[in-house]
């Protein structure tokens, strides 16, 4: 008779089943883009678990954001280990920061800071600086770098000729406010959300009770997105470790995009050396993209430091119609329930190949992509199956005037939030208002009759603005409904609800989404724009020395591998109101897609070099 623990392996093909099955560290997985990595942890997870190996309370796994930690824990729920802990970095530390902090030092912990902004204006006040804001951003971002790089200030001093200073501010300015910006937190017994790291660390490291009950609490630790682990992140879980080897890593030094933040790939790339005897595991078949995708991100990264091969698992699926392999989406194989799950099936190549198009100026290029974007609606996409991807907020305004033009439905990434909108918190409360009195009725009635009383309908308002915006909000929360399992009752999906607000999972909008690539890592489309591919833009200007290039070159590999099935690429000859014509981003070339020659005043679609 088969082992139920076994079922939790059927699914993985030949890479994520070694992962899965090494239940003893140290481990280091290197998973390229599209390669099922979360896949292949949690079923190593719940395997341990259901197996015996792991006990589920003292297991731990670490990400980056809060919207990844909740899918882990979704997914570890499926898979029969719902008591296993999946959190980031910083709530794991604050939870530990707020339970010691009364037993070492008394009294409560200090009050969270959640914006560096308003204190350092006061702090600039006090030294009498005139500060504007973006550089009070600038100097709260360079807070934050120091920090997670684990210097002091004298240290941070002696690296300010290299990195330079923030807007007009001399170095003993910047470093005269970043001290009166300690002080006041002092005095007003505040932490951000880097002390957190910092001073839970210290008392792990100073205090030996406190380390022994943090390592006696979690035995087993694995880390996601590990090319992104900053060096106090990287103390903290040494930390927590102690002197235990059981850690499994997982990451892809291809996708380090975070080193301005204090992000280091170093750690995933020496953890061989770092931690003697450790496992390495490639996971390269990669289950998102097509060949042609595939190839040419193969083709941009060649020769990096840590760069994996990649293959598209959709391209054996073609030459072999036999073929079975899991999807990268945890396909039915991660229901743990019923009987064994056979593998899902690799989804069959569509080869079309990436496609550069030069343009005349900006506007033309916003109106050019606006162009494609509605004639593929028209062809039957989903509007949510699309995305636009550029380098910077910035570029973001001419392209929503296009595409509100062409009547394309338009979300923003990284703008106000979901679950922050007006109209989402209203309909969040009034729905779990109305799920406290639960009537015998069909979900669906129950929730569109509260959101009617809102002002959704079924039919969507003409045009853009401000009113289609508000029903594109409601009636996502709509949709919602069809994704619930069978007898689903009204107050389990207020509930839901709730909390998919508190770990802010935003619900699929009906829309196009403009995102910068930092902001959409993680994320995937069957179809995506990579508008702006020129020199000053991508790499960006200020990006000096081959670390900065290849930083953005690393961006460019992201935004790339984000695409399943088509992809775009465009740039500007001429950019706003300058005077100098722009040339193609050298990464095209490099990457083997030829630049246009001609046609300079109108859109040319150009095939990448074979």
């Amino acid at each position: 008779m088969t082992d139920p623990s076994d079922r939790l392996l059927a699914g993985l093909d030949d890479a994520q089943r070694v992962v899965a099955e090494a239940l003893g560290g140290p481990l280091c997985v290197l998973a390229g883009a599209g390669t099922g990595k979360t896949r292949a942890i949690t079923h190593r997870i719940a395997y341990g678990v259901a197996s015996g190996a792991y006990d589920p309370a003292r297991v731990m796994a670490i990400t980056f954001t809060n919207r990844a930690a909740a899918e882990l824990r979704n997914r570890l729920a499926a898979l029969g280990a719902p008591r296993v802990a999946a959190r980031t970095f910083h709530a794991a530390a604050l939870a530990q920061l707020n339970h010691f902090w009364p037993l070492v030092v008394g009294g409560s912990a200090p009050r969270l800071l959640d914006f560096k902004g308003r204190v350092l204006g006061e702090a600039a006040s006090k030294l009498r600086l005139r500060v504007d804001q973006a550089t009070l951003r600038d100097v709260a971002g360079e807070i934050e770098w120091r920090k997670v790089s684990g210097l002091g200030l004298d240290e941070y001093a002696l690296r300010i000729a290299a990195r330079g200073t923030p807007g007009d501010l001399s170095p003993e300015q910047h470093l005269a406010l970043m001290g009166a910006y300690e002080d006041l937190k002092t005095e007003r017994r505040q932490f951000d959300f880097e002390d957190v790291l910092l001073v839970t660390a210290g008392m792990i490291e100073s205090e030996p009770a406190v380390a022994m009950q943090v390592r006696e609490q979690y035995r087993h630790f694995v880390v996601d997105e590990y090319q992104d682990v900053s060096p106090a992140q990287h103390r903290l879980l040494e930390l927590w470790l102690g002197e235990r080897r059981e850690l499994c890593v997982v990451g892809d030094a291809s996708q380090t995009i975070y080193s301005f933040a204090g992000a280091s790939a170093r750690y995933l790339l020496e953890f061989e050396h770092d931690h003697p005897g450790a496992s390495v595991v490639r996971l390269e078949r990669n289950y998102r993209s097509s060949s042609a995708i595939v190839d040419l991100a193969n083709r941009l990264m060649r020769g990096r430091a840590g760069a994996l091969s990649l293959r598209a698992a959709a391209a054996d699926a073609a030459a072999d119609p036999a073929a079975d392999a899991p999807a990268g989406q945890a396909p039915a194989a991660d229901a743990p329930a019923g009987g064994a799950a056979r593998p899902h099936a690799a989804r069959r190549d569509r080869r079309v190949e990436p496609v550069l198009t030069e343009y005349r100026d900006e506007l033309a290029e916003a109106r050019g992509v606006a162009a494609r974007i509605r004639a593929r609606l028209d062809a039957g996409a989903a509007a949510e199956s699309i995305a636009v991807l550029l380098r910077i907020n910035s570029q973001s305004a001419v392209l929503e005037q296009a595409l509100g033009e062409a009547s394309v439905p338009v979300r923003v990434r990284n703008t106000q939030r979901f679950f922050d909108r007006t109209e989402v918190r209203e309909a969040v409360y009034a729905l779990r208002a109305a799920a406290l009195s639960v009537a015998d009725e069909p979900l669906f009635k129950s929730v569109s009759d509260v959101l009617r009383s809102l002002g959704w309908s079924a039919q969507a308002p003409e045009g853009p603005g401000a009113v289609r915006n508000r029903w594109e909000s409601l009636n996502a929360i709509a949709r919602l409904v069809d994704d619930q399992p069978p007898g689903t009752t009204f107050r389990v999906f207020a509930d839901d609800l709730r909390a998919r607000a508190e770990t802010n999972h935003e619900p699929v909008l009906e829309a196009v989404t403009i995102g910068t690539l930092h902001s959409v890592k993680g994320l995937e489309w069957d179809e995506v724009f990579i508008v702006g591919l020129s020199e000053g833009l991508l790499p960006i200007s200020y990006a000096k020395g081959f670390d900065a290039i290849d930083e953005e070159r690393r961006l460019l590999y992201v935004g790339i591998t984000r695409a399943r099935a088509r992809l775009e690429l465009s740039w500007a000859r001429w950019q706003g109101g300058q005077r100098a014509e722009r040339e193609p981003s050298r990464f095209l070339r490099e990457a083997g897609i030829r630049s246009p020659d001609a046609a300079r005043d109108r859109g040319r679609a150009v095939r990448p070099a074979r």
